[in-house]
């Protein structure tokens, strides 16, 4: 075999005997947020943006923290209506190890829900709810490009009277090692007893 096969063959199998880079919880992120809500027997969209970022700290644990902002606007008998949703987000993560390319994460958060809906410019409604979820899930990579989540959350605490569960799936295609497209799906009874999912799609960089 001469130097240049050689070397042409190493430098293929290089992407696949390379280790996987390594998880990273220092990021911020941010891109479009869609919320679908089923009420009774419609259905209610509102779009927006969302910003979301983590730190890592040591031993393990992150702070985290989210904004998420979705609205709509519509006329019903000559009157315009808009309508916003804000759901806010800070506290702690947590990430363990289990094997090279997947972590156990658990995350315990503080949650803000805002709702507020204008008439012709005029606030009708505005409320707000706070509570707090907990999470549990795993984050791995399947090679160095592609990464992917899944988290069970449980919404409970002051004005999230009897607990409510969601399911989280996200995922990540990394250009290099900063810049990447996230997106992330929720499912759940995010609102109330609503049936919720709410779709995010953006662009993160992690350090």
């Amino acid at each position: 075999m001469n130097k240049t096969l050689a070397l042409a063959l190493a430098l293929a199998a290089a992407p696949f005997a390379a280790p996987a880079a390594e998880l990273s919880y220092t990021f911020v992120e941010g891109g479009y947020n869609k919320l679908h809500a089923d009420v009774a027997d419609e259905s209610a969209e509102a779009d927006g943006a969302y910003l979301k970022g983590s730190f890592d700290i040591s031993g393990g644990l992150n702070a985290i923290a989210s904004i998420k902002r979705a609205g709509d606007s519509y006329r019903v008998d000559g009157f315009h209506y808009e309508d916003r949703v804000t759901q806010s987000e800070i506290g702690l993560g947590y990430h363990q190890s289990l094997s090279d390319r997947v972590d156990f994460v658990a995350e315990l958060a503080w949650v803000r829900i805002d709702l507020d809906s204008k008439e012709d410019g005029v606030t009708w409604l505005d409320e707000e709810g706070t509570g707090g979820r907990g999470a549990i899930g795993l984050r791995g990579q399947f090679n160095d490009r592609f990464e992917g989540e899944i988290k069970a959350n449980y919404y409970d605490g002051n004005d999230f009277d009897g607990g409510t569960w969601t399911g989280t799936v996200g995922a990540q295609y990394k250009f290099n090692p900063t810049w990447g497209v996230a997106a992330e799906i929720e499912h759940g009874e995010l609102i109330d007893t609503l049936d919720t999912t709410r779709y995010t799609v953006g662009v993160r960089a992690s350090f």
